[in-house]
């Protein structure tokens, strides 16, 4: 994503005789372990626009080209995003669960941030600063990671997943097992199989 990003502000900058950033942060993806986390994010990208200032109010989303609610609400379809899979959490019927999920959106600009939200991983995952200095004072320890949103266990679970690839991978990496040396080996690459 980051190759993709770079070379369009190259590519844009030339154009337009440009310098610098075209936008703002790099890309950024978390891993998500509960479905209320996927709604929030959800809401969160919904109301970009809004909280950046280019909109004035939650209805304008509707028509936004560049807002995952209008394909929410069934003004257009967008191919990459499962929007039946979110409104599933709104109510069973589809009139019912984009009224919910309209109601969810607008809700979120009255809400404004969620301190429960923010912060690093393991703030995210107890609920908050206030909740992670309670924890703290109980003398428990919690793992968190700053690309994983979700309870503590559920990061520990991840990272050893990772560890584990990372593990074979360096593993096989010492004994001399590379991508280029399994080519040479292969049928396609001129050797044996």
């Amino acid at each position: 994503m980051r190759r993709l990003l770079t070379g369009y502000a190259q590519e844009f900058n030339r154009r337009y005789n440009r310098h610098g950033q075209l936008f703002q942060n790099r890309y950024k993806s978390v891993l998500c372990e509960q479905d209320p986390y996927l709604l929030e994010l959800v809401r969160y990208i919904d109301l970009n626009p809004i909280r950046a200032g280019i909109l004035d109010d939650v209805m304008l989303l509707r028509d936004y080209p560049w807002s995952g609610d209008s394909a929410l609400i069934g003004r257009v379809e967008v191919e990459w995003q499962d929007a039946a899979y979110v409104l599933g959490f709104f109510g069973e019927k589809q009139k019912e669960a984009r009224a919910g999920n309209a109601a969810f959106v607008a809700k979120g600009t009255d809400d404004g941030r969620r301190p429960d939200l923010r912060g690093g991983g393991i703030v995210r995952s107890v609920g908050g600063w206030k909740a992670l200095r309670e924890v703290r004072r109980e003398g428990l320890r919690i793992k968190g990671d700053e690309r994983i949103l979700g309870g503590g266990e559920f990061v520990l679970d991840v990272l050893k997943v990772a560890d584990e690839e990372l593990e074979a991978r360096t593993r096989a990496h010492r004994k001399g097992i590379s991508v280029s040396t399994l080519w040479a080996h292969s049928a396609v690459g001129g050797g044996r199989t």
